[in-house]
């Protein structure tokens, strides 16, 4: 089994205990690595019912079989746990040289539990395997970690993936960080990291990674990478991987929590503006083929040489979400983001919430200590990012929850201004418009994950749908969805995804570690991990019918579209059940959205139907007399 490494590592923090495991052929080839890897490896390590943050939650790093090679757009690394945002999945990927050390060092994966007596980072050189002390680390970011801990090593080409000083203290959307600016974002794993009192993980291989066929590897990479480098350039070669002012045109821009859709200021934000003026370079990732991340650098005023990185998704939060137009103070923003660790576009959400919920009397003065919350003011979005970031105040610890928790933390109508999935915030997509794209989110098991379904892409390619869901997405959905799913776990950049088939796919495998598996493998797989997924989230109490929601502002409050003939237009709660149900239909799932024991068996899971059967069982005794 060559490009494997053919080890799991384990590590107990509590005991310093840790041991290998081998990862077998069998498990490889059902789950290939990445998120699929991980969930596997979630599923058997955790206990139902355990809180995010309780020790005996694992952590779980894992590579890609293409992890280490000279695979395109394959060389990162997937962290797997339980979301404290959501008590769902938990999952994010990043492209990163981590990745790469990781697999040279020896292992496929990692999974961390227990908690350290104190701050530690978890060292790991080859096979030896070391927790160190990292107390005098702690508030700092994961940039001057990496150079601490590299110094004292007395190596910089050592690798560290870690946290910042927002993980440390629990907020509930903070990141893992890597390569300087390189985040595993989105479900709070930083979080999950620092309640392990674990700062960093620090990585040293010397291990070469082989590959099965070296020739037919080589020859397919080049073959990849002309493809990509045919892709339509503007597409993704600018500060946006969406274009900005296209959506806007669509009225699809979330602006100021979602009261409106389009923004008024999009061009003092859109890349025509921006390159040039603060953009330097496009950055690309670990054996990046088509780098789409943009080193903004403010060259004068008060933020002067304030530099970061940061992508399209970051900037539609900070920016149009909370009704700021100042690129001077967004990168400013983002630069104090990407230091403490913390999530982009949960920055901008939760951000919003309280811009919202200001304007409307429900947040005072005083709760916000004196800080002026109207949408639009670039130093309140700079001076509550500190306060989230330190837990600083009631209003930084409140916020620093998330979104839904804030909410109902604050208690009257708060509720009724939160814009999440499952917990989660959303991206600042206005999902009345993109409909479509609204159920894609509602059924993603790790929450609204932009990048998890690609459903957006459905309502952007050709039209914008203002009537309804359209008939026969969800089968559409599943698909996607499963495709995503094994492209997650060869841990495959998805701007490049176009360029694969079903059979290169396949291929890339094949030549890379030797094990033949056939495009209906891959699809199963693809089905397998979703399934998985969904019975994880069910032993957790929220995988079923009723989390597959939208939140009250998308489903009740409508919005004025120009050039529509409607007055406004939400997604109103028939259609979504009508999304649903299609969606359901083509998992194979019940009405309820749990995977029947028939389905579980096609997929290889049949050893998890008693899941399905306590599920389906439960779901019967709630439903009224007269149905059963």
């Amino acid at each position: 089994m060559k490009a494997y490494a053919g080890r799991i590592l384990h590590v107990n923090l509590s005991s310093g205990q840790s041991r290998t495991e081998e990862l077998d052929e069998k498990t490889a080839k059902l789950y290939l690595g990445g998120v699929g890897l991980g969930i596997n490896l979630l599923m058997e390590h955790s206990k139902p019912g355990k809180d995010a943050f309780d020790p005996d939650t694992p952590l779980i790093y894992c590579t890609g079989p293409l992890s280490g090679t000279l695979g395109l757009n394959g060389s990162g690394y997937a962290v797997v746990s339980k979301s404290p945002s959501t008590g769902c999945v938990g999952e994010g990927q990043v492209q990163s040289f981590f990745g790469s050390e990781l697999k040279r060092a020896g292992y496929d994966a990692v999974v961390i539990k227990g908690k350290a007596d104190r701050l530690s980072y978890l060292w790991i050189d080859d096979g030896v395997i070391q927790i160190c002390d990292a107390q005098h680390l702690k508030g700092n970011s994961v940039q001057v970690v990496e150079q601490n801990i590299c110094g004292e090593i007395g190596d910089f080409s050592v690798r560290v993936s870690g946290i910042g000083e927002a993980g440390e203290k629990l907020c509930r959307f903070a990141t893992i960080v890597s390569d300087k600016y390189h985040t595993v974002g989105r479900a709070g794993l930083g979080a999950v990291m620092g309640s392990k009192n674990l700062k960093a993980i620090a990585v040293r291989g010397t291990h070469d990674v082989n590959v099965d066929s070296l020739e037919s590897f080589t020859l397919f990479v080049k073959t990849i990478y002309s493809r990509v480098k045919n892709l339509e350039a503007s597409k993704y070669n600018s500060l946006f991987s969406k274009n900005l002012l296209e959506l806007n045109a669509f009225s699809a821009i979330a602006t100021r929590n979602w009261n409106n859709a389009f923004f008024e200021g999009a061009e003092k934000i859109c890349a025509d503006y921006l390159s040039g003026r603060y953009v330097k370079r496009l950055v690309g990732c670990a054996t990046c083929s088509l780098p789409c991340n943009s080193l903004a650098v403010v060259s004068d005023g008060s933020f002067k040489e304030v530099m970061t990185q940061f992508d399209s998704d970051g900037l539609l939060s900070l920016g149009p979400l909370c009704g700021v137009d100042s690129f001077d103070a967004i990168v400013n923003a983002a630069c104090l983001i990407n230091n403490y660790g913390l999530d982009c576009i949960s920055v901008g959400a939760v951000i919003a919430f309280a811009m919202d919920l200001y304007e409307h009397g429900i947040l005072t003065s005083e709760q916000t200590g004196g800080v002026n919350l109207q949408f639009g003011n670039a130093d309140a979005l700079l001076d509550l990012i500190n306060k989230i970031g330190r837990r600083d105040g009631w209003l930084g610890n409140v916020l620093a929850e998330g979104v839904l928790r804030a909410a109902e933390t604050i208690g009257g109508d708060a509720l009724k201004y939160v814009c999440h999935v499952k917990g989660l915030e959303l991206p600042a997509y206005d999902l009345r418009i993109l409909k479509n794209t609204a159920l894609g989110f509602s059924v993603t098991f790790s929450g609204d994950r932009h990048l998890r379904n690609g459903a957006e892409l459905s309502d952007v390619k050709d039209k914008i749908v203002y009537s309804t869901i359209e008939s026969g997405m969800g089968g559409e959905l599943v698909e996607v969805n499963h495709r995503y799913n094994v492209l997650d776990s060869l841990l495959l950049c998805k701007l490049t995804s176009e360029v694969y088939t079903w059979k290169d796919l396949a291929d890339y495998y094949l030549f890379a570690t030797g094990i033949k598996i056939s495009e209906a493998e891959l699809r199963q797989i693809g089905e397998r991990i979703e399934n998985l997924a969904r019975l994880f989230n069910i032993l957790e109490g929220k995988g079923t019918r009723q989390y597959d929601d939208l939140p009250y502002k998308i489903k009740n409050c409508h919005l004025p579209v120009k050039g529509s003939k409607k007055e406004g237009v939400i997604v109103s709660d028939d259609e979504l059940q009508l999304g649903l149900d299609d969606y359901y239909v083509a998992c194979g799932w019940t009405a309820d959205g749990i995977p029947t024991v028939d389905r579980l068996k096609q997929v290889g899971l049949g050893v998890l139907a008693y899941i399905s059967e306590n599920a389906i069982a439960t779901a019967r005794a709630q439903q009224p007399e007269e149905e059963n």
